[in-house]
């Protein structure tokens, strides 16, 4: 079954750039080829789980539409998208508070119209923390990967094939997963319960201070502090949280800002000139940080 879902962003916001950044983003195993000018997602819905597949596309006019394959309920399947793409968030204040801040105006311009791409669930977002776990990033993506190919949902989308990582009640079936071993095998099933009992729900985690989040996420087996920022950031889409815990955002910050050291309280401050968008101005910081790696690197 086929529908349509429209988003109309509020603030600046760019298809094409959220395209190149996933391109960069390892977990999401996200080949855009030579069009830009459209995003394929395949993913479970939240609440029902069913697996869907999105072809999203920008208008000259700057709205945003998408093609939508699968049965899921339309109104959910567009809520999750607005997450994924942070177009859930009034963006119209975002220039202005990076004119409160030099450095956060030079990445805003330096990266027009880019907003936070998240995991498409803090589910998923989840799930990736625990395949991750003493993985290089490379090897955790390939088994990310084959597990969506081997248990997922496939989608042919404008030619190409995409598939929808496991819903829970799959993934709690699996007793093995290649590349994985028992413990996190174990764990992965801790996160599908987790999301069956609605512990991991976006809007319930956005609903609450981070202090509350963090608490609840981290009771989840295998999940840490470090684990627990990501779901509730990049799974969430929790627009206006510090990472207390990212050692390279803050490194990165210490450069930037010209400080002596690496002061965490110092840095929280400086962040709070951010608020309300702490985790998108974080996400210029990092992404400025991945491109200068690149260059240096000569790709």
């Amino acid at each position: 079954m086929t529908h349509t879902i429209a988003l109309r962003p509020s603030g600046s916001f760019s298809l094409a750039a959220s395209v190149r950044f996933l391109e960069g983003f390892a977990p999401a195993e996200y080949a855009g080829g030579s069009d830009d000018t459209a995003l394929r997602l395949a993913f479970p819905v939240e609440g029902g789980w069913e697996p869907v597949g999105v072809v999203v596309r920008q208008r000259a006019s700057g709205a945003i539409v998408g093609r939508v394959e699968g049965d899921a309920p339309v109104p959910s399947v567009r809520r999750q998208v607005a997450r994924i793409l942070s177009l859930d968030v009034d963006g119209a204040g975002f220039a202005a508070v990076c004119e409160r801040d030099p450095i956060a105006g030079r990445l805003q311009a330096a990266y027009p119209g880019l907003r936070p791409v998240g995991f498409n669930s803090p589910y998923e977002a989840a799930a990736w923390a625990i395949i991750g776990q003493r993985l290089r990033i490379a090897q955790a993506a390939n088994v990310k990967a084959r597990l969506a190919e081997v248990h997922g949902t496939p989608f042919t989308l404008d030619g190409s094939t995409v598939f929808a990582f496991p819903a829970p009640d799959v993934l709690l079936r699996l007793d093995r997963i290649e590349g994985l071993n028992e413990t996190k095998v174990e764990r992965l099933h801790g996160v599908a319960r987790a999301a069956l009992d609605g512990v991991l729900d976006g809007d319930r985690l956005r609903s609450v201070s981070a202090e509350e989040a963090f608490a609840s996420l981290e009771q989840i087996p295998g999940i840490g502090p470090f684990s627990s920022s990501l779901i509730l950031i990049r799974g969430a889409g929790a627009p206006d949280v510090f990472p207390t815990v990212e050692r390279r955002l803050h490194d990165s910050m210490t450069q930037l800002y010209g400080l002596p050291r690496v002061d965490v309280d110092e840095l929280a401050t400086i962040a709070e000139r951010w608020s309300p968008f702490r985790s998108w101005i974080a996400l210029l910081i990092r992404t400025d940080r991945e491109d200068h790696t690149r260059e240096i690197a000569g790709h």
